[in-house]
């Protein structure tokens, strides 16, 4: 009876979402169809839906289900759904079932996931000691002491983005207890009317979770004996928490809106919110631009007072970001309180959030992160090598900070941090007995310029930071390109590619047909049309034709023209095009498990080159004349990428200035060093990396030489390249049509008849960046169907022979480096 309710309920909440947005007549023959006519209650009240204002109508129909779940028999519920100490929120299948029919775009956008029980307990019993045990209340979260200065209570409670009510729920639930505890249950009734509905709060945006959010703790509230008046409401708001708090509100359509929306204005401008917790959204494009967000979120775009120099500050701008800094601006208008969330962790370590965690400090007085992992996009394992799991069914890391601003405190806050490993039920089962005083906590000592939210090896950091970072030695650089048509612009071969750029440029066929075959379609910044036209104009379209790093060991042909390519950094890759030169290939930050992204180029790169997840960087050595401009037209040779401060500390370290091929080599062997790689390996997933110098000259050349052998070997022009290991074996087409290694037979498969022989577990494992190199390289021409050529067969014989003996460059650099830190 209980969930057939709830689902009529949330019918009601389609049908007037339905009605508002003019679908009203197929919705109400569908859900007239579905209602029984044995319950003329709820019959009687969808009439009511569609002979109202849609909206108020929900608010009502919420109203009247709560006041209908008093009649429902509650052994009934209790037989559906336990016990309210079950473990499981009984609304919570549903509701995750709802939702997805509902509107699953939606959701998506709105980054709505419901939170587990464990996590909401931890959350809200740390809060509720924390008031307890830092702002001398007592009763914590039932506290209802008055602040000296307003009169008003100081526990005042915010779920900015309530959802289905889950935190507000465990919130009710420990305020029960802590009233229990003191022997005052027997209030509960008078306790909930006076000094609980009046200080507690939630701001919903979507319509059928603030529908379920009321039938949630309306149930709950009645389970414990508290009886509802008539039309008596709870604090929950359907508004928008990001909005700026006006007094009135004429933006949103329906009068039921605009009232709920100025209510809620009036909690957030005038009420003096103490505690701000919940499970705001994930969104990496946040629908909410408005002013007054933006506003506050731009504190977050500069560190130590100089602005980031973000090139795309894009992760900013995510929805989590803008409510954290809703519940942190909110905090601080109250002048103390709490603010606990689960988010993305990305905040703890980005470079781009370092202004982000600086303006953090500087509000509050402790910061506690319990990182609970679970990243599958950067790979997290266990310490121990066993598998790490999400507590959400996302492949996004969380983690939970709980903020605390104490009057009379100094800032900037200490901050605290603690790991949480596993899979998803020992995640469960220690966040149901740990709070903020049993966790074990690791101080942690943000400093300039990235404040990050995790513990580091101090002795080591300083170490580390004595080196280069890559961008001060080669200032000019950009990620590769981003083309948004890989699939027509890049090809294996150049007449392929000839081919479809030329249809692209014949105006007699339709840009239909050309979207068809090429599988191209117009977006909000790219159109085919314009493009196809300004394309045909061009009397030099042909010389556009050249080669691209796609992958390690894998270039491919390509067409480098702006009318088909979202992004071409031409200030560098024209360096790369036509001219002789090297690039260094690296990452700003490493989100992989392994920190081997560091390759070369001497054609123009992907931007995805090493690394599907993050951008890849490119920093040419030399930079040539740019002869279509007046000013480069005065320049006839070319000149060094390497900045004239570091050009003075190599000749202090040296006693003379290399050449930049030299420095480039050193480079190159510095960053394959093993032991460079492990030694420096958090800060390494942090920014850019960073060289260390050698004052010895027979170390530095030494180097150099390394470097050099593995920049050929990576270029594919080394001599060793010609004494090819594997052997190719099998009759019939080389179609790519499975990938198969057996390590035993040191065999890779291409299909049931054809492999290649004599290829080690090491050298078939061996990875650069993020990319196992020959099983990559072999799956991409089974998604294209490819039929290998002879030059294909011959070239990866030459990738394997290339990574074996990078293999063995990269443990000879070892055995030169005597020992570190460099000297």
């Amino acid at each position: 009876m209980y969930a057939q309710t709830i689902s009529y309920g949330l019918f009601a909440a389609r049908v007037s979402h339905s009605q508002a947005l003019g679908n009203y007549p197929f919705e109400r023959r569908f859900v007239e169809g579905y209602i029984p006519e044995t319950n003329p209650f709820l019959k009687q009240l969808f009439h009511t839906l569609f002979e109202t204002d849609a909206l108020q109508a929900i608010y009502w129909a919420v109203d009247d289900l709560v006041e209908l779940l008093v009649r429902v028999d509650m052994g009934n519920i209790l037989e559906d759904f336990g016990s309210r100490t079950r473990p499981e929120d009984p609304v919570v299948h549903f509701y995750e079932t709802f939702l997805a029919a509902y509107d699953s775009s939606l959701r998506k956008s709105r980054g709505v996931y419901y939170t587990p029980e464990p996590v909401v307990s931890y959350m809200v019993r740390s809060v509720n000691k924390v008031l307890k045990n830092k702002f001398n209340l007592p009763l914590g979260l039932a506290d209802n002491a008055k602040d000296l200065k307003t009169q008003q209570p100081r526990v005042q409670i915010l779920d900015p983005a309530t959802g289905t009510g889950t935190f507000l729920y465990g919130v009710v639930n420990q305020i029960y207890q802590n009233i229990e505890e003191i022997g005052l249950g027997k209030s509960w009734n008078d306790y909930v009317k006076n000094n609980l509905l009046p200080r507690l709060y939630g701001f919903e945006l979507l319509m059928a979770p603030y529908a379920i959010a009321h039938l949630k703790l309306g149930w709950q509230l009645q389970e414990l004996g508290y009886q509802f008046k008539h039309k008596q409401r709870l604090g929950i708001y359907l508004t928008n928490t990001l909005d700026e708090a006006l007094k009135k509100s004429d933006m949103l359509f329906g009068q039921f809106v605009a009232q709920e929306a100025n209510e809620a204005s009036v909690i957030k401008r005038d009420v003096p919110v103490m505690v701000v917790l919940g499970n705001p959204p994930y969104s990496g494009t946040s629908a909410n631009k408005g002013e007054w967000i933006e506003s506050l979120v731009r504190d977050y775009y500069q560190v130590d007072g100089v602005p980031l120099g973000e090139r795309n500050p894009k992760y900013l701008q995510d929805d989590y970001v803008k409510f954290i800094r809703f519940g942190q601006w909110r905090v601080n208008e109250t002048g103390y309180g709490v603010l606990a969330f689960i988010t993305n962790h990305g905040y703890l370590d980005n470079p781009t959030f370092c202004g982000m965690r600086q303006h953090l400090m500087q509000t509050f007085t402790e910061i506690y992160i319990l990182d609970l992992h679970g990243n599958s996009k950067k790979k997290e394992v266990c310490p121990d090598g066993s598998r790490d799991k999400n507590v959400f069914d996302i492949q996004t890391g969380v983690c939970i900070g709980i903020f605390i601003k104490e009057p009379g405190k100094e800032t900037p806050a200490k901050v605290y941090h603690a790991d949480l490993w596993g899979d998803r039920s020992q995640k469960y089962y220690a966040l149901n007995r740990l709070d903020i005083e049993t966790t074990e906590w690791t101080t942690v000592e943000p400093n300039s310029p990235f404040y990050l939210f995790y513990p580091q090896d101090q002795d080591l950091l300083l170490e580390y930071n004595k080196g280069w970072k890559i961008p001060d030695i080669m200032p000019v650089n950009s990620t590769g390109v981003k083309t948004h048509r890989d699939n027509f612009v890049l090809d294996f071969e150049r007449s392929a590619l000839q081919h479809g750029i030329e249809q692209f440029r014949n105006l007699k066929i339709s840009d239909q047909e050309i979207a068809e075959t090429y599988h191209i379609q117009d977006n909000r910044d790219w159109k085919i049309n314009p493009n196809r036209r300004s394309l045909a104009r061009d009397t030099n379209w042909e010389t556009y034709f050249t080669e691209c790093l796609y992958r390690p060991f894998d270039l491919r042909a390509y067409y480098h023209k702006e009318e088909l390519v979202d992004f071409t950094p031409k200030e560098i890759m024209d360096h790369l095009q036509g001219f002789e030169n090297l690039a260094l290939l690296t990452m700003r930050r490493i989100r992989e498990s392994e920190n081997n992204h560091f390759f070369v180029s001497n054609k123009i790169v992907n931007k995805d080159a090493v690394s599907i997840i993050d951008n890849c960087y490119v920093f040419p050595l030399y930079l040539y004349p740019d002869t279509g401009n007046e000013q480069g037209s005065l320049f006839t040779e070319r000149t060094a990428n390497l900045s004239s401060d570091f050009i003075t500390a190599i000749r202090q370290k040296l006693g003379y200035i290399p050449t930049p091929e030299a420095i480039f080599y050193y480079t190159y062997a510095i960053f394959h060093s093993p032991t460079y790689r492990q030694r420096y390996s958090e800060f390494l997933k942090i920014d850019f990396p960073r060289l260390p110098l050698t004052g010895n000259d027979k170390l530095f050349l030494s180097l150099g030489e390394k470097g050099e052998a593995l920049v050929q070997l990576h270029l594919m022009q080394s001599k060793k390249l010609n004494a090819l290991i594997p052997q190719y074996h099998g009759d019939g087409d080389p179609q790519v049509i499975e990938v198969r290694y057996q390590p035993l037979q040191e065999r890779i498969y291409i299909n049931t008849q054809q492999y290649f022989e004599g290829i080690s577990p090491e050298v078939w494992e061996f990875k650069v960046g993020g990319y196992q190199v020959l099983d990559k390289w072999l799956k991409d021409r089974k998604k294209a169907q490819r039929t290998l050529s002879f030059d294909d067969i011959l070239h990866y014989q030459r990738v394997v022979v290339a990574l074996k003996e990078t293999m063995q460059i990269m443990s000879e650099i070892d055995d030169v480096i005597p020992e570190w830190p460099l000297e």
